[in-house]
């Protein structure tokens, strides 16, 4: 045998968390295969989607107002606007300023909603795919590939910034569906259907965009094949949007 061929294949070189984030667009193959060689730092990510939440918080601050937030889902929510009547005057005061204070808080506790929100569906990815599908896949790395799928996110929160910017009138502004990625947006929340309603928003191009960037990535993690990454994530998405749908049906 001679030197060369004794010599061991030379590893690639790491990506930087930027060559990660851009290569999540562009080929995220070699992002996900970079987080298996063991590169799983994640907070980039984090925090571009943290200043991307708060852009769209001060978007909606400024030209909506969180009281109009408010507002509007109650309208929305003919049920809600039926138990709100049943109250006093003063109930319904201070119904109104938890209810404010709760959506303030959703978004400047966004990023560390979002951090536990990913602690615990990483957990739930992690069983699926190991114990399932006889992946090998590492919980730190689950949870890294979360954080790069969702970055196309980010394109959601610029359009519903362009589109807060553009002129929509505060009475419509629905913070559940801000942007027109999905079929729900182009339908009326109050007259429509409301288990066709749930239906139709979820059916959004920027959650299939970063599901199937998911399946990539858990699949090259745990060394399976990719049919098993759509199986898993698609089917935890599936039962999602059934329960959502079945709750828009009873309670909505």
């Amino acid at each position: 045998m001679s030197p060369l061929e004794a010599q061991p294949a030379t590893e690639a070189a790491p990506l930087t968390q930027m060559q990660r984030i851009t290569n999540t667009f562009a080929a995220p193959s070699k992002t996900f295969e970079d987080i298996k060689r063991g590169n799983k730092s994640w907070w980039l990510p984090l925090i571009i989607m943290a200043l991307s939440g708060y852009l769209l918080f001060a978007a909606v601050s400024q030209k909506i107002g969180l009281q109009q937030v408010v507002d509007n889902q109650i309208r929305m929510s003919p049920k809600s606007e039926e138990r709100l009547a049943q109250l006093t005057p003063e109930q319904r005061a201070a119904n109104n300023k938890i209810a404010v204070g709760i959506t303030e808080g959703a978004f400047i506790g966004g990023p560390l909603i979002g951090l536990i929100g990913v602690a615990v569906l990483s957990l739930v990815i992690l069983g699926t795919i190991n114990f399932i599908f006889g992946g090998k896949a590492k919980y730190s790395e689950i949870f890294a590939v979360y954080y790069y799928a969702y970055l196309p996110s980010l394109f959601k929160v610029i359009l519903g910034v362009v589109v807060i910017y553009a002129g929509i009138t505060p009475e419509s502004f629905n913070i559940k569906n801000f942007a027109p990625t999905n079929l729900g947006a182009f339908l009326d929340p109050v007259d429509t259907n409301k288990a066709l309603y749930a239906l139709a928003t979820s059916l959004d191009a920027i959650t299939i965009w970063f599901l199937v960037l998911l399946s990539i990535g858990i699949a090259t993690v745990a060394g399976v094949k990719r049919s098993s990454g759509y199986i898993t994530v698609f089917g935890w998405w599936g039962i999602v949007v059934l329960v959502s749908v079945a709750w828009a049906a009873f309670f909505g």
